[in-house]
């Protein structure tokens, strides 16, 4: 399995001025964990992840008053569509991080988080259970 089978395609996409509250609000809308951050002008592609925002409120900052461009991180790993499940899974666990933006043509076109990962995993493991079990004899 590839990460192009278990990303998610409807990326958030944030400026570097969104509030800390304004990302949270607009994540949970949606359900996700993270927001892809485009500063044009700077660091380029960033993201910004539920942990994130979680420290900023764990300082006692003010999330009318953080912005994304202070919080996000810019020092990202990238997968690639093609990339296998695998790949991405070590490279969350050697990074740290349980969130990688998918670029294709340096274009942003998915996230895929270790949510993402586990799931098409345990599809795959349910599928081939399954399989045994109807090539079993009867």
């Amino acid at each position: 399995m590839h990460v192009k089978d278990a990303m998610s395609t409807v990326v958030l996409t944030i400026g570097p001025a969104h509030t800390l509250r304004q990302a949270a609000q607009l994540m949970a809308a949606r359900r996700i964990g993270a927001a892809v951050v485009l500063d044009n002008d700077n660091s380029g592609i960033g993201i910004l992840t539920e942990r994130d925002i979680l420290n900023s409120l764990g300082a006692g900052e003010n999330p009318d008053r953080e912005t994304a461009q202070t919080h996000t991180t810019s020092d990202v790993v990238f997968a690639a569509p093609d990339w296998t499940l695998d790949d991405a899974a070590d490279a969350m666990v050697r990074g740290g991080f349980r969130h990688l933006i998918v670029l294709d043509d340096h274009e942003p076109v998915g996230v895929v988080s270790v949510r993402d990962i586990i799931r098409c995993w345990s599809a795959a493991t349910e599928r081939a259970d399954a399989e045994r079990a109807d090539a079993v004899p009867a």
